[in-house]
C-alpha cells in the first residue's frame, strides 16, 4: 500500500508562502461584485443616469420651467430628444430635473435611515435589558401603523417640497434598518474579539465604530441599496396622486401623472419619465442582489 503514496518534496522558502494577496472585506466583496455581470452593468447604468440628471440641465440652452405655447405636445426630435408637454417645455431637460431631484429626495432619506437605523438598533443590541425592551416597543407601535398613512398625513399637514418628503419618508423609514442591525450586533455582541475589546477598557461607542459596524457592513449597504428605490417609488406615487411635488417643479412622479393624463394622444409624455423609473428600480434591485451576494461570506466559495 505505500507504493501507492508519493512523497511531496516542498521547497522550504515556499512553506510560509501567501497563496493570494491580504484584502479587506470591501476589496474582496467588490471583486466578486465584478464577476456578476448583469450587477456591473446595472451599477454602470445607474452611474449614467445620475451623470445624466447632474449634467443635462446644466448644459441644454432650455430651462425646465421655460414655456412656449408655440410648440406644444411636439413628438421628439433633434430639437427636443423627448419631445414637448402641454406648456411647450421641454422633457429631455424636465425629465432629468426630476430624475435628479427624485434621486436627491431618496439618497437623503437613506441616509437619514442609515443614520438613525444603524445608532437605534446599535445601542438597542447592546444595552440589552430594559433599555432594549423599552426601544424595541416603540419599534413595534411605529410598525404596526402602516408607513404610507403616516407620510400622507404629514403630506397634508406640511407644506409640499423637496425637505417636507424627505422628512415624511424618514419618520418610519429607518425602522427595518434599526431591527437588522439589531439582529446582526446580537450574533456578534458576545463573540470573544468584542469581550476582548471590553477587557481592555474600549467604551461602548468604540465597540460599536471599530468592531460591531464593520462586520455588519454587507447588512447596512444592502438594505440602503434597497431603500433607495422604495423612496424613489413613495416619492412618486405621492406626486403621482398630487400631495408631492407641485408645477412647475419636476419630480419623476410629476412628470408621470402628467403624461398619464394626456396617454391616449400623446404617449411620449409618459414614455420617458416611465422608462427613467423603470431602469433606476430595476437596476438598484439587481445591483442589490449582487452587494448581497458579493458582501455575504457564506456565499464565498
Amino acid at each position: 500500500m505505500n507504493e501507492l503514496f508519493v512523497k511531496a518534496n516542498v521547497d522550504e522558502s515556499e512553506k510560509e508562502h501567501i497563496a493570494r494577496p491580504n484584502l479587506t472585506a470591501l476589496q474582496d466583496g467588490w471583486l466578486r461584485l465584478k464577476k456578476n455581470k448583469a450587477a456591473v452593468v446595472c451599477l454602470f447604468t445607474l452611474i449614467t443616469i445620475g451623470l445624466l440628471a447632474i449634467l443635462a440641465p446644466e448644459f441644454s440652452r432650455y430651462s425646465y420651467k421655460e414655456t412656449n405655447y408655440d410648440i406644444i405636445y411636439q413628438t421628439p426630435s433633434l430639437v427636443h430628444l423627448f419631445g414637448t408637454d402641454q406648456f411647450g417645455r421641454d422633457l429631455w431637460v424636465r425629465t432629468w430635473m426630476g430624475t435628479r431631484i427624485s434621486l436627491l429626495i431618496a439618497f437623503v432619506a437613506a441616509l437619514l435611515d442609515l443614520t438613525v437605523g444603524v445608532a437605534y438598533g446599535s445601542v438597542s443590541a447592546l444595552a440589552g435589558g430594559k433599555v432594549d425592551a423599552v426601544m424595541q416597543r416603540i419599534i413595534e407601535v411605529l410598525v404596526g401603523i402602516p408607513h404610507l398613512i403616516i407620510v400622507i398625513l404629514l403630506m397634508m399637514v406640511m407644506p409640499a417640497g423637496i425637505w417636507t418628503i424627505v422628512v415624511a419618508l424618514s419618520i418610519t423609514g429607518w425602522v427595518n434598518m434599526a431591527r437588522l442591525v439589531r439582529g446582526s450586533i446580537l450574533k456578534l455582541k458576545n463573540q470573544e474579539f468584542v469581550l476582548a475589546a471590553r477587557v481592555l477598557g474600549t467604551s461602548t461607542y468604540g465597540i460599536i465604530r471599530k468592531h460591531l459596524i464593520p462586520n455588519t457592513v454587507g447588512v447596512i449597504v444592502i438594505n440602503a441599496m434597497f431603500t433607495i428605490p422604495s423612496a424613489i417609488f413613495t416619492e412618486a406615487f405621492l406626486s403621482f396622486i398630487g400631495i408631492g411635488m407641485q408645477e412647475p417643479k419636476a419630480s419623476l412622479g410629476v412628470l408621470i401623472n402628467n403624461g398619464y393624463q394626456v396617454l391616449r394622444n400623446f404617449p411620449h409624455v409618459l414614455i420617458f419619465p416611465a422608462i427613467v423609473i423603470v431602469l433606476i428600480m430595476v437596476c438598484f434591485s439587481i445591483l442589490g442582489d449582487g452587494l448581497r451576494d458579493a458582501l455575504d461570506p457564506r456565499m464565498r466559495k
